[in-house]
């Protein structure tokens, strides 16, 4: 074992000794080292860059799978919660690269605990990307500033309204830290997950978590929309990776939006959406379409012929979905949209525990999340959704050459 890693060592997988975690130039040189080797530019399997001036995952082409994870912090030692940010950024850096964390889950000590997992061993990095987010309570809690930061909670992080039809659960919802791992394997975003919530002992807890599948959205320009599990193209107007001039309106903070350490982050709105599959099924087809304000076999927008046709929203029912969502009825507001869908076996009643795990990335959920969900009031969908889950999350900045996640908060 050597002491080159020491935030991932079994030394301090043993009991959190203390050792120090050094990130310097020559960690941020090693970080460059696990960032860009040996990626496969053949397809999926390819690694996705680490460092950047965004964090990967938000304009990143979606991938397939998702494993969310929310987790509290479990400590007030706010020396304690940076050091582990340290060794997740560099557990992240080696994952999505397609590495394995610290010195592996082969070949050390034998009466240690190895320092990865090992259920990823042999697997290429399948485009995974770690994102990561913190909410509201990590600024306070209980009218506690636990880590000094209170003072630094960005304006746009706002408590999320109780919507209509809301049903959240507290024990899927909140949160202080959310990490959203997203790659082409499921076994890769969930080795990820565990191998943080792993290093993260005695510091955080995961409070929840969502696995997903099957993505629901794209923003890749010209790629065809997902379907969700009702069977419709939703989103069909997301914005594009490609698209600079609305990724910055519309999705990056900006220096001048009241938090100077975000610039260049985004805000994060999770919200698990119960589908109510059963008696979805059982609603004609000219019902479903008339709901959406989309055919269902093409896509396409009342009254037009493609998907990608322009929508002429009065000629969808007051209450169609795409015609309360569509940004000229939210005074141009738009986000970008992430979601999977899920299934979580049964509920009990014989009814499918099944629906969206609908994620988006705004500047401003004031402007962007908030606005467009109060819109959607008397959307004609709800009768067969239920928001059963929710988190706001203050995306940072990606990591530069020698700094951590977070580092622009916690400097």
């Amino acid at each position: 074992m050597t002491e080159a890693r020491p935030g991932l060592s079994r030394r301090r997988m043993l009991g959190f000794s203390g050792a120090s975690l050094v990130v310097g130039a020559a960690a941020g040189a090693g970080l460059d080292r696990v960032a860009f080797a040996d990626e496969d530019k053949g397809g999926a399997g390819r690694a996705v860059p680490f460092l950047g001036p965004h964090q990967a995952g938000i304009a990143t082409p979606v991938q397939d799978r998702l494993h969310f994870a929310a987790f509290d912090v479990t400590t007030g030692d706010r020396e304690r919660l940076v050091r582990m940010l340290k060794e997740w950024t560099q557990a992240a850096a080696a994952m999505t690269a397609g590495r394995p964390v610290g010195d592996g889950a082969v070949g050390g000590v034998a009466v240690a605990p190895p320092d990865d997992t090992g259920e990823a061993l042999g697997l290429p990095p399948s485009r995974l990307t770690l994102t990561i987010g913190f909410g509201p309570s990590l600024f306070e809690k209980d009218g506690e500033d636990r880590f000094g930061i209170k003072a630094r909670r960005p304006p746009a992080l706002v408590d999320l309204p109780h919507f209509p039809g809301d049903a959240l659960e507290p024990a899927r919802s909140g949160g202080d830290i959310a990490v959203q791992a997203c790659a082409d394997d499921p076994q890769v975003a969930v080795h990820a997950i565990r191998n943080l919530a792993r290093i993260g002992f005695g510091v955080v807890a995961v409070r929840w978590s969502q696995l997903g599948f099957g993505k629901t959205s794209s923003t890749t320009p010209g790629a065809q929309t997902p379907r969700n599990l009702f069977g419709f193209k939703d989103g069909t107007e997301n914005i594009a990776e490609t698209d600079d001039e609305l990724l910055g309106r519309h999705v990056w903070a900006g220096k001048g939006d009241g938090s100077d350490w975000m610039a260049g982050g985004s805000y994060m709105v999770a919200r698990r959406i119960r589908m109510h599959i059963e008696t979805w099924d059982r609603t004609s087809l000219r019902e479903q379409e008339d709901i959406f304000g989309r055919d269902k076999g093409e896509g396409a927008p009342v009254g037009a012929r493609k998907e990608r046709d322009a929508p002429v929203l009065a000629k969808m029912k007051p209450d169609a979905h795409v015609r309360l969502a569509h940004p000229d009825s939210n005074g141009g507001a738009r986000i970008l949209r992430r979601g999977y869908s899920f299934t979580d076996g049964s509920d009990g009643l014989g009814r499918l525990e099944a629906g969206l795990f609908f994620i988006a990335f705004q500047r401003d959920p004031r402007t962007g999340f908030i606005r467009v969900q109060s819109s959607l009031a008397t959307d004609a969908l709800n009768e067969y959704i239920q928001h059963v889950g929710s988190g706001v999350f203050a995306c940072p900045p990606g990591v530069q050459k020698g700094g951590f996640w977070g580092d622009t908060l916690f400097a």
